[in-house]
């Protein structure tokens, strides 16, 4: 059995079946791709930002979906007109130049606007790059979409290096390069120089796809990759509204690009691909921008402390630009993660060998975590700064 890499996803029942159905064979026995979903106190192992909206966002969200249900006899907006416009408006506050609706496109998490991606650019023939570790579902957009999946490797500092970058590009040709800044699982950002030296490599050959998911949470003077897309018209932005917006459940991701780019998308999204309900959340959701964002600067706080008291401590720390923290490295992680899951507090076992992954909570959550992990390695001393281990990342 193939498991995820990010993790436990379940038991033996999880998986395909492996005779009598005619699955395709690079599916047989893998198991679907998932976090623990456990009952704990402390849940600190998907990036989900841990304020609620408030109650005047969460009623205007239930009316706006009260509103869309009174016409579900009808099919939703193809285009979303009024969606593509409400985040136009919100990526020109955020580092975007000269946007306008014919620049952005949306469907149900970036997830999914990344296989439309892959959809319109990859397929059999063609190829997309990453460099590891990074996240563990762009193969798995890769297979779904029969393209060929090349991962190259990033520094021991998780930054990228532009040589072997360049080179990974010349020997494959990739038709698409998926960059995510920061990086997730390590939190790193990408400088624009790296950005607009891949752009520029792949001009006429393939598209530089750069993965903002958790563009909000950067520190200040890191560039978003927005502003770069005047410059390079084969550069796509992704964003979501699952981590800084605090809307996880509302499943809404999307992407800026050149026109032409959205244009082809169009030709692979499933009919109606957005539900009224879905639009209706999302455009109530954008209303309360600044509310919803108003907790970034709380949580880019409490990043800092957690990375600065972690060094403290003598654990290797990547730096972050995320609402997330890699730290390690130990001899036996899974150890340490199954001791902080039995006193309440559940993180990620993922990235290379020997680190773990801790979302950024409250100040309650992060005080519970340090108090667990304090525990942890008292009980059972690890090797902090031990090898890295494998470097390949997610397979």
């Amino acid at each position: 059995m193939t498991t995820d890499p990010d993790g436990p996803t379940g038991g033996p029942d999880d998986r395909l079946p492996d005779d009598w159905l005619p699955v395709r064979p690079e599916l047989r026995g893998i198991a679907p791709y998932g976090a623990p979903q456990l009952d704990v106190p402390v849940q600190l192992n998907v990036n989900e930002n841990p304020y609620p909206p408030s109650a005047a966002c969460a009623a205007a969200v239930g009316e706006a979906a009260r509103e869309a249900a009174a016409r579900l006899n009808r099919y939703p907006d193809r285009e979303f007109v009024a969606l593509r416009a409400a985040l136009t408006a919100y990526l020109l506050t955020d580092g975007g130049v000269g946007l306008t609706p014919a620049h952005v496109w949306a469907a149900n998490g970036s997830n999914e606007v990344m296989l439309h991606l892959l959809q319109a650019f990859g397929g059999p023939g063609r190829t997309a790059v990453s460099f590891a570790p990074t996240y563990s579902m762009y193969p798995e957009y890769a297979r779904d979409t029969h393209t060929r999946w090349v991962v190259g490797h990033r520094e021991d500092d998780f930054g990228l290096d532009l040589e072997h970058a360049a080179a990974v590009v010349a020997e494959h040709r990739p038709s698409v390069v998926i960059l995510p800044s920061p990086n997730n699982p390590t939190g790193t950002a990408l400088p624009a120089a790296a950005i607009r030296s891949l752009a520029t490599a792949l001009e006429g050959t393939g598209l530089l796809v750069v993965d903002e998911a958790y563009a909000e949470f950067r520190r200040p003077g890191t560039e978003s990759a927005l502003a770069l897309l005047p410059e390079h018209r084969n550069l796509v932005v992704t964003r979501t509204m699952s981590k800084a917006f605090a809307a996880a459940g509302a499943r809404l991701g999307y992407l800026a690009a050149d026109p032409a780019v959205t244009d082809a998308l169009r030709v692979v999204r499933l009919p109606y691909h957005l539900s009224a309900v879905t639009q209706a959340t999302a455009l109530a959701a954008l209303g309360f921008a600044e509310e919803l964002l108003g907790n970034v600067d709380l949580l880019r706080h409490e990043r800092d402390a957690l990375v600065d008291w972690l060094r403290g401590r003598g654990l290797r720390v990547a730096d972050s630009d995320a609402n997330f923290v890699l730290f390690g490295t130990f001899d036996d992680r899974h150890a340490v993660w199954q001791g902080l899951l039995d006193r309440g507090v559940l993180i990620r076992e993922t990235g290379p060998d020997g680190w773990l992954r801790v979302s950024v909570g409250t100040p309650a959550e992060m005080a519970a975590f340090r108090q667990a992990l304090v525990e942890v390695l008292h009980r059972a001393p690890v090797a902090a700064g031990a090898d890295q281990g494998e470097r390949e990342g997610p397979r």
